[in-house]
Parts: structure tokens; C-alpha cells; sequence
């Protein structure tokens, strides 16, 4: 569980994508925090529970059971449940800001698992999704993270207007490790896809100086998009939806 821990609070990747949420966060029009309701779907060891605490009263949901109780435990104030992002046990028209953060790859099924996540969505509430870009860059890394699927722009956008869901932005980032990524990815195709007993999937965090210096880039990309910027390639996706009001 240490593990898990340190890995959410320390690792660059992990820090860096709450930065590009934070600032894409800050871009929306949300109720007062008095009010609002506020999901994290796929939540496991709850550190984003923590930082979208701000902006309104938080709920997570976590499939596995160890990891949920973790993110339960962080603030007494947290509503977590154990469960399937396809059978989300909220009524309907529950939350005004839901996160779902490098998930939705991992479901057999995304438009029904995004319709489930749409349901339980206010009309005109907001949902931000993070996913891994670029099926070309398929490799051990998604099968030993027991991914369905990469994305590209297409693919996210058609199956978030199948579910029901308004696109109202999209953006690459990660955008200055995508050339080196690419590479060590096809070079992992040429000796085949499946992850041997030596893989592990990216998550060592690293000497302390290294791992400081792989979180700048993407600190940098939240300043561009806090600021509204788009960026044309990167190794991940963020889309921004809307379920659309009156619905």
C-alpha cells in the first residue's frame, strides 16, 4: 500500500498530470463549492480526491477494493464506494464535475461506461477525461496495464457524442517525451508484445533529481493550457465534455 502511495504523491507523472487537471480546472464554470458535487470515476489510491476537494463536496469509485479503502481513508469527508464505472450507484443528475483520469482505456466498453458516467451528470455539468494516445504506439506498456485500447482524437470525441456527451475541448500533452516514448514502444514491437517477468510498466519513480526534472515539461504544458492553448501531439489526450443542458 506504501507503494501505492508514494507512486501517486511522488511520481512525475502523476504530479504533472495534476497539474494540466488543475489547470483545465480552473478554465470551467462551476457552482459554489457550498453546492457542488463532484466525482472522481476510477479513483484508485484517491490522491485526486484531494485536489478536486476544492471545488465541491467529493465522491470517488474504485474497482479494487484495497486501493478504494486508501482513498476512503484520506478524508473522513470523501464518499468512496467500490464498484463498476458501467453500473455507478448514484441517481441520476448527481454531480456538477466529474474526473475520470486514465481509465476509460481499461473498460471493455467506453461508450457505455461514458453514458453511465453521462447519467449520473447534471445537464450542463462538466467531465474531464485523460487517456493514452496513438493505438501505432501500442506495446507491453498497455497490455501490462491491461489496456482495450489507445485513442486518437477521432476515436475519444465519437465515443463521447455516442454517450451522449457535448465536446467542448480536446488536447494532446506529454507532448516532449512522445519521440523517445515512440520509439522505445516500436522498438518493444519488434521483440514482441508480451510483457516478460522482468517488465515493469513505467512507475519507478527515479532518482529525486530526474524525476524533478521529467515533471517540468508538463508543468509547463498546464501554464500553456491554463492560459487556453491547445498542443497538436502528445503521448496523452485530455477532452473536456459537456452534458448538454436541458437533457
Amino acid at each position: 500500500m506504501q507503494a501505492m502511495l508514494d507512486v501517486d504523491e511522488h511520481h512525475w507523472w502523476y504530479r504533472g498530470r495534476r497539474a494540466i487537471i488543475r489547470a483545465e480546472l480552473e478554465r470551467l464554470t462551476l457552482p459554489d463549492t457550498a453546492i457542488a458535487q463532484v466525482l472522481d470515476a476510477g479513483c484508485g489510491s484517491g490522491r485526486t480526491l484531494e485536489e478536486i476537494a476544492d471545488y465541491g463536496a467529493v465522491s470517488g469509485i474504485e474497482l479494487n477494493p484495497e486501493a478504494a479503502a486508501i482513498a476512503g481513508g484520506r478524508d473522513p469527508r470523501f464518499d468512496v464506494r467500490v464498484g463498476r464505472l458501467e453500473e455507478l450507484p448514484w441517481d441520476d443528475d448527481t454531480f456538477d464535475l466529474i474526473t475520470c483520469l486514465d481509465v476509460i482505456e481499461h473498460t471493455p466498453d467506453d461508450r457505455a461506461t461514458l453514458a453511465s458516467l453521462r447519467r449520473v451528470c447534471k445537464p450542463g455539468g462538466w467531465m474531464i477525461v485523460t487517456v493514452p494516445a496513438y493505438q501505432a504506439l501500442w506495446s507491453r506498456h498497455d497490455i501490462a496495464n491491461h489496456h482495450f485500447r489507445r485513442y486518437s482524437r477521432l476515436l475519444l470525441r465519437g465515443a463521447g457524442l455516442t454517450a451522449g456527451w457535448e465536446l467542448t475541448r480536446i488536447t494532446s500533452f506529454n507532448s516532449l517525451l512522445l519521440p523517445p516514448a515512440a520509439v522505445v514502444r516500436m522498438a518493444q514491437r519488434r521483440r514482441g508484445l508480451e510483457p516478460n517477468g522482468d517488465y515493469r510498466p513505467d512507475l519507478d519513480i527515479g532518482p529525486q533529481w530526474l524525476n524533478g526534472v521529467l515533471e517540468q515539461p508538463l508543468r509547463a504544458e498546464a501554464r500553456w493550457i491554463r492560459r487556453g492553448g491547445t498542443l497538436p501531439a502528445g503521448l496523452s489526450l485530455l477532452a473536456v465534455f459537456r452534458n448538454p443542458p436541458g437533457t
